[in-house]
């Protein structure tokens, strides 16, 4: 049976399901969702690219930032944490830079957190030394080092809301096809706006990431001193609700091309949502969770030297770029393409306040 009609029999067996129960089918269905199939998604034979599949620099310049915070931590055993890895790219290029610095590299554990047995796979055939895997960071138990996600949570499903006379949240119904229908929104959903000051006009749609939430208190309770350390899409609550985003954010990816229907190649396409950085810093706060910067992503590899890094680059790094003219086009992605749409954003705990070479260009208001 396919996914889209497992999706059908839910809804006419138990009547229409929230988009947000929708998206978490369609993507995290076992076995035949997006992310829980054994269907490529990144590279050129998936359906988009990452930062790590551009160019091992990203890795390196990642691994200078990690090493700073190393030190700043009194250069104590440390253990990185990273939330599904993907192919293991940056996971790979991370540790073959820090390999350098030995008595950091001495020091160091590194967990990937990774549900998808088809990716855990892969990692686990691409990397090897240092590397542990885990379902769940409560697996772990308690450490000190830095929690790292790679556009994680613009995949997280999430509450589609819609405001009328009053807050709607969408629902997901089916009978010759998929339609929605709008219900009275819950209170967490209402709440959730509350907490972040956020009055929508009406006519406005836009998504709710509870999810992002959960994540962050699962982090701030098995972390006990360290940093956050979150790359993805999105925007502060100030950008984010704009008048012209009056119609959200969610995008869909199907082989390289970009579309804005979720009904559509259900299982087969990966679907995100901006993140609200925002509400990573104000539920943050509540849970021990102070900011040290926000910024995009070009600024921050500028702050840690990747001009100068490349004018004399470790043997081992750029080795996949075949030739000048790609390298050029890979590290032009990174810094002013791909560069400033994706944020970076740190988050520390148990430390007094830190200044990070990442932030050293410019710093966003969140």
């Amino acid at each position: 049976m396919q996914l889209s009609e497992i999706i059908q029999e839910k809804i006419s067996r138990n009547g229409p399901i929230s988009f947000r129960d929708f998206m978490e089918m369609a993507l995290y269905y076992p076995q035949l969702g997006y992310y829980t199939s054994d269907r490529n998604k990144i590279g050129a034979n998936g359906d988009y690219y990452t930062s790590t599949d551009l160019s091992a620099v990203f890795g390196a310049m990642l691994g200078r930032q990690l090493e700073e915070m190393w030190n700043l931590m009194g250069r104590e055993a440390f253990t990185i944490v990273e939330y599904g890895a993907g192919t293991g790219a940056l996971c790979h290029d991370l540790l073959d830079y820090l390999k350098n610095n030995q008595p950091f590299y001495n020091q160091l554990r590194y967990c990937i957190i990774e549900k998808s047995p088809f990716m855990r796979e892969i990692e686990k055939a691409y990397l090897s030394e240092k590397v542990e895997w885990y379902d769940s960071i409560a697996d772990i138990g308690d450490f000190t080092g830095c929690v790292l996600s790679n556009e994680l949570l613009d995949n997280f499903p999430v509450h589609e809301v819609v405001m009328e006379d009053e807050l709607m949240e969408v629902f997901v119904d089916y009978e010759s096809g998929f339609s929605e229908l709008l219900h009275p929104a819950q209170e967490v959903l209402k709440d959730y706006l509350k907490q972040l000051h956020v009055t929508l006009p009406k006519g406005f749609r836009t998504e709710i990431n509870l999810q992002a939430i959960d994540w962050l208190r699962e982090i701030a309770h098995s972390l006990k001193k360290g940093f956050v350390l979150t790359i993805d899409y999105g925007y502060s609550s100030a950008e984010l609700y704009r008048e012209y985003r009056c119609q959200g954010t969610l995008l869909c990816y199907h082989e390289h091309q970009v579309n804005d229907d979720p009904y559509h190649h259900i299982g087969e396409q990966d679907i995100t949502a901006h993140v609200n950085f925002s509400a990573l810093n104000h539920w943050g706060l509540k849970n021990g969770l102070e900011c040290c910067g926000f910024t995009e992503q070009g600024y921050f590899l500028r702050s840690l030297g990747l001009m100068d890094y490349l004018r004399t680059p470790d043997q081992n790094v750029e080795s996949e770029l075949l030739s000048l003219p790609v390298k050029a086009i890979a590290i032009h992605r990174l810094l002013n393409n791909i560069g400033t749409q994706l944020k970076i954003f740190i988050q520390r705990k148990g430390l007094i306040a830190t200044e990070l070479t990442g932030f050293a260009l410019a710093r966003m208001f969140i």
